[in-house]
């Protein structure tokens, strides 16, 4: 079985207890939240204000993805509310394996995400460390974007990794997942697949979560 991760990036923000409510009745695994700062991508989502009032609603472990410069001055914040994981870019950590311990000592999962351009070759060193890796299959920043197709070899070239070191990290992938690109991306070795557009705008999205759930 696929896990499933829907980004609430995607959701009505009018009418997040609604959407919320949804996700909750629905078979989704997780729920993906996308912290953005305007400064490490190109534009600002929300903050801790909001990921309060989700996770006092939602009964999905939350999957916290944040894309913002300095992520590990907010893992304390981010434990407080309760996540699951909490997934931080390479790029944006100087000291990756210290903010990758000090994100298991505050009691979470660890993840660690790869920008498009990021190769996989640098996970070699924290590779089995980390519980997930998250590849971006758009440049992060905004909804909606097209597929980059690299994404599928480098799904797995990590598959590689992970099964040569001896890790046991999930693959999470996210940017452009819906009907067409899921099927290729279990196929290649990805476990959980995070969904925005593709779920909140289905007409029936509960059946949305499960078919992608049914792909692995």
């Amino acid at each position: 079985m696929t896990l499933v991760s829907p980004s609430l990036l995607a959701a009505d923000f009018l009418h997040l207890d609604r959407d919320i409510s949804m996700i909750n009745r629905s078979e989704a695994d997780w729920l993906h939240l996308d912290v953005m700062d305007g400064v490490f991508v190109p534009n600002i989502s929300f903050g801790f204000p909001v990921l309060e009032a989700v996770a006092s609603l939602c009964q999905k472990p939350l999957d916290v993805h944040l894309m913002i410069v300095h992520p590990e001055h907010y893992i304390q914040q981010t434990a407080r509310l309760g996540a699951m994981m909490m997934n931080v870019h390479l790029e944006a950590c100087t000291h990756l394996h210290r903010t990758i311990q000090e994100i298991h000592q505050a009691g979470m999962k660890a993840g660690v995400t790869l920008n498009p351009s990021t190769p996989v070759s640098l996970l070699e060193d924290i590779i089995t460390d980390v519980d997930m890796v998250l590849l971006m299959s758009v440049n992060p920043g905004f909804g909606g974007q097209k597929f980059i197709e690299n994404t599928i070899p480098k799904v797995q070239r990590l598959r590689r990794l992970i099964s040569e070191s001896g890790s046991h990290a999930l693959i999470e992938v996210d940017g452009g997942v819906q009907g067409e690109t899921a099927p290729r991306l279990v196929q290649a070795g990805v476990d959980v697949l995070v969904s925005g557009s593709y779920v909140f705008r289905s007409p029936t999205p509960e059946q949305t979560i499960h078919d992608l759930r049914m792909l692995g």
